[in-house]
Order: structure tokens, then C-alpha cells, then sequence
């Protein structure tokens, strides 16, 4: 739970001031159902799931998760602070700074995955299980913002 709190922090505290195109009047206007459903579903499932894993370092595949969503936290932060503090540059009107909030969170999913060993339930885990579930969402997740990315930017 512990990991998710950073991040789940940083949402709240900065979603509002991320430009227009990010905002929700802008960013779910006509966005494809499919698209919407599968984004919501898998974020629920992926912001839940590290809720039911003990947070446990005693190995080193946990060792390399922890390092990296330790880079992987900082750099989704730089994604966002991109975007809120230098929205006019050209990295962050181009395609991959405009979609970097959205591609970011790979490293610090990737990291929780690798931490998570069991579940509090007893019920069989495998990090595999978790990194399929955080690719599912950030599939969605980068459709989404590049469905946003191709509206906002057209030439």
C-alpha cells in the first residue's frame, strides 16, 4: 500500500495543474468506450492490487523492484513537472513528452511487481501476475493520451 502513496499524492496534487489537454473536460471527451472501460477497470485493479501485498524486501528481485520504483517515481514526477512547468517546449508538445505522464508509471509498476511476493489473502502471486495486469492499463492508458495527443496537436 505503502508504494502506492507517492503517487497516488502526486495525482492529487497536481492533476489540476497540468495544461488544458490533461484536464477532464478535455482529455475523456469523446474517448471510445472500449477505451474508457479497459483504462478505468485496469487502473482500479492496479492501484488496489499493491493494497493486497505485504510490502517485504528480503531478496534481490525485491531489491531490484524497490530500485527500480525508487527511478521510476522520480522520473513519472519529471513527466508530469514537464508538462505543468514547460508546456510550450518541444518536448512536451511532441508526441513522446506529451505522452510521457502516460508511459512513465512502466518503471514504478514494473518495481511494485517485482517487490509483491504474496498476498495477504494466501492466495497464489506471481509478479508476473501484476506487470500483465500494469501493461493491460498502460496499453489503455497510452491509447488514451495518444487518441488526446492526435486531437490536440493536429497540424
Amino acid at each position: 500500500m505503502w508504494l502506492m502513496v507517492p503517487v497516488v499524492w502526486m495525482n492529487l496534487a497536481l492533476a489540476s495543474r497540468l495544461p488544458e489537454a490533461y484536464q477532464p473536460a478535455v482529455f475523456w471527451r469523446n474517448v471510445p468506450r472500449w477505451i474508457a472501460v479497459g483504462e478505468n477497470l485496469s487502473r482500479i485493479l492496479v492501484f488496489v492490487g499493491p493494497f493486497l501485498m505485504p510490502l517485504q524486501i528480503v531478496d534481490s528481485r525485491q531489491r531490484a523492484g524497490l530500485a527500480l520504483y525508487a527511478v521510476g517515481v522520480p522520473v513519472y514526477f519529471l513527466a508530469w513537472a514537464m508538462q505543468i512547468w514547460f508546456p510550450r517546449t518541444r518536448w512536451s508538445q511532441g508526441m513522446l513528452g506529451f505522452m510521457a505522464p502516460s508511459y512513465a508509471p512502466a518503471a514504478w509498476l514494473a518495481g511494485i511487481a517485482l517487490i509483491g511476493e504474496t498476498l495477504y489473502a494466501g492466495q497464489v502471486y506471481r509478479p508476473w501476475m501484476y506487470l500483465a495486469l500494469s501493461m493491460l492499463f498502460l496499453v489503455f492508458h497510452n491509447a488514451h493520451a495518444w487518441l488526446i495527443y492526435c486531437r490536440t496537436h493536429q497540424r
